[in-house]
């Protein structure tokens, strides 16, 4: 078994894991300063003790995040203990994932020192709303001594989330204040649930702060569940890796349990993963949801105490598990002086995994101090111009409240590239029972379209956007309408490109096809027009296509030479190119190759004759054709046989070996025969 502590059994003489599940879970974080005592506070409180490192019992000192639970029915309480040195600040963060109620630990023979202030800004900015205070070493020190730290401490935490909590006298040393800690704790947890809680995401998350190798079972992975529920034997993203892994197992607090859910410690053992891949700040998550970003938005407040940021300045941040250095784009300034808030941008040197409303924690890139924070605005955002009007507008209202308006927000933002549920989950906060009801409801009242990318892909876009790509489409068909007048049709091709600026192909061609399926644009195979227009041909260019036409209809596979009509066209000789444009674009004539055409009627017989002589011959069990062969059972001569051979290769009716043509695959596999 491992020696991990968080993963060592409880003291329940419950069947392992039966009242866990039932048990409320809550998270507890400890706060302060290096050597106020939070460890020791941890250990009487839960006989855990969190220094787990041969370097944090060698100097004395919590270096890296720790983990206990406590039992106070009806919750169990995990506890994360985080290191108070500033150096380690990082680790604080990271432990700081997904706290429920927070305890400020200050040592009564100290008082305040600067982690003390540190650590409950970072609280401050990741949302905390519960919490109590903690006096440690009241042993050491006499009662004046401990007012006095008791008005200190009540001072600063004036106007923040710990001005009514508790302050609770203890001594690790001696038990002094350990039950009535308990009490207050309950208490705590009490009203922290007596809150409603956030809605179910419907999906599970969990970022990853530690990675151990379990004797006999392979790779653990732990952290605290920000979302949903995972059962052993499902699936989940391994992100940003972008690598599908299977649950092998779950363990909370040492005892082995059928799932986990939101706010609950968990050990997920992970099938096919090497301990080695693993890092601090990688997630696990519901397929499909999150998607890796280097760029985030937010709202960025700067602490009072903080130094001023300039645009294109270097900062760390630190979101969930992650900590990476970003350059910061202010949106909206050019500087933001200390206690300001901004619009800003975050390009981030590392993949980070993020949703809407997620705090995080920017600090300087030295990692000295804290600067600020926020909650993000994009989860995974473009690149955005400073100072425009329309941009900035529309990142504040995705910044609002009301989700219906981040939804349209962010539908806006999404532009051509669609929109999914996944993307009203990160970037408009949404659970995703509710995304998954309000695309199916736009789809229902016309405000979203389903546009085919091809086989099964699909893309949803608003109405608005699809129209706009529609009107561009319909107006590079009038003007190549108005370039060509003769022609009715056009290469489709020839038409998708004028929207080459998407550099999205399947797009173009799907609203295309939409447009062919209203019949707003017709055509052949490969062609399309506007469906209201009539080619504006004269008597003279109809007289001239008829003979075209005919003369071809006669030859049979011995076609005219296109210059040899340049004789009879006369005055229309200038328009020839044009009119045999038009004869392959109603599906008269089909090009050959240049300057060589066939009828299609006799185009068609020549796929069918080739093709059936080919399927006899492979029945027979003979060899293929040569050129000679085909020319005579076309009954034409060899300068058009070579021709009409390249050209039965390209359109695959042949393939090629050597001097003989055989059937090619595509067409075996419609003769039962040759299949077989």
């Amino acid at each position: 078994m491992s020696t991990d502590r968080e993963n060592q059994p409880g003291n329940s003489q419950a069947k392992p894991g039966e009242w866990l599940q039932k048990a409320m879970p809550l998270i507890l974080g400890t706060a302060g300063h290096i050597d106020h005592g939070k460890t020791s506070l941890v250990r009487a409180l839960t006989g855990v003790d969190c220094d787990r490192l041969p370097e944090e019992k060698a100097r004395g000192i919590t270096i890296d995040i720790g983990f206990a639970h406590l039992d106070i029915s009806p919750y169990r309480v995990g506890v994360v203990d985080v290191p108070g040195h500033e150096r380690f600040v990082r680790n604080m963060l990271a432990g700081a994932t997904g706290f429920d109620l927070a305890m400020l630990v200050v040592a009564a023979d100290d008082s305040i020192m600067p982690q003390t202030r540190e650590h409950l800004e970072i609280l401050r900015l990741l949302g905390l709303e519960h919490g109590i205070i903690a006096l440690t070493k009241c042993d050491l020190v006499d009662e004046t001594t401990r007012e006095v730290v008791e008005l200190e401490v009540r001072e600063l935490v004036q106007g923040s989330f710990l001005e009514e909590a508790p302050i609770l006298y203890t001594s690790a040393s001696t038990g002094a204040g350990i039950p009535e800690l308990r009490e207050a704790l309950k208490g705590a947890a009490a009203k922290c649930l007596s809150k409603p809680r956030p809605r179910d995401a419907g999906w599970f998350r969990m970022a990853i702060d530690r990675s151990f190798v379990m004797q006999g079972h392979g790779t653990v992975v732990t952290g605290t569940v920000l979302a949903g529920q995972i059962r052993v034997g499902e699936e989940i993203d391994w992100l940003p890796k972008g690598e599908r892994v299977r649950v092998r197992g779950l363990r909370r607090h040492g005892e082995p349990v059928d799932f986990v859910s939101a706010g609950m410690r968990a050990a997920i053992n992970l099938a096919g993963v090497k301990h080695e891949d693993v890092q601090r700040g990688q997630e696990l998550a519901t397929p499909g949801v999150l998607q890796p970003t280097r760029v985030l938005a937010t709202k960025l407040r700067l602490l009072p105490g903080a130094k001023q940021l300039r645009h294109r300045q270097q900062v760390r941040v630190h979101l969930g598990t992650l900590e990476t250095i970003a350059t910061l784009s202010l949106l909206d300034c050019d500087k933001l002086a200390p206690g300001e808030e901004g619009l800003v941008q975050l390009f981030l040197e590392d993949q980070a995994l993020a949703v809407w409303g997620q705090p995080l924690v920017v600090r300087q890139a030295s990692a000295q101090q804290t600067l600020g924070g926020g909650r993000v605005i994009q989860a995974t955002g473009r690149k955005l111009r400073r100072r425009h009007l329309k941009d900035l507008e529309h990142l504040e209202q995705q910044a609002c409240a009301d989700h219906q308006s981040r939804a349209r927000v962010t539908a806006w933002f999404s532009g051509y590239g669609g929109i999914s549920p996944a993307d009203l989950v990160r970037e408009a906060g949404w659970t995703l029972e509710e995304a998954e009801g309000w695309t199916a409801q736009g789809l229902a009242d016309g405000s979203l379209v389903e546009i085919s990318l091809g086989g099964t892909r699909k893309r949803l876009l608003e109405t608005a956007r699809v129209e706009e790509l529609e009107a561009m489409l319909l107006e590079a068909l009038i003007r190549l309408h108005d370039r060509e007048p003769l022609l009715s049709h056009h290469e489709r091709q020839k038409v998708e490109a004028q929207l080459g600026w998407l550099n999205d192909q399947a797009l173009a061609a799907g609203v295309l096809d939409r447009l062919i399926k209203r019949k707003v644009v017709v055509g052949p195979q490969g062609r399309v027009g506007k469906a209201d227009f009539k080619p504006r041909l004269t008597a003279g260019q109809r007289r001239l296509k008829e003979q075209i036409l005919e003369a071809y209809r006669q030859a049979g596979f011995q076609p005219p030479d296109k210059a040899s009509f340049s004789a009879v066209a006369g005055q229309n000789a200038g328009s020839l190119d044009e009119l045999f444009g038009v004869c392959v674009a109603e599906a008269a004539l089909e090009k050959v190759q240049e300057g060589l055409y066939l009828a299609s009627q006799h185009e068609r017989a020549m796929r069918e004759k080739v093709a059936a002589e080919l399927g006899r011959r492979v029945e027979l069990g003979q060899p293929g054709l040569t050129v000679a062969e085909i020319r005579d059972l076309l009954g034409t001569t060899r300068k058009y046989a070579v021709p009409l051979c390249e050209y039965l290769d390209r359109v695959a009716i042949t393939r090629r070996e050597g001097d003989l043509r055989w059937l090619a695959p595509n067409k075996m596999a419609e003769n039962p025969v040759a299949k077989g």
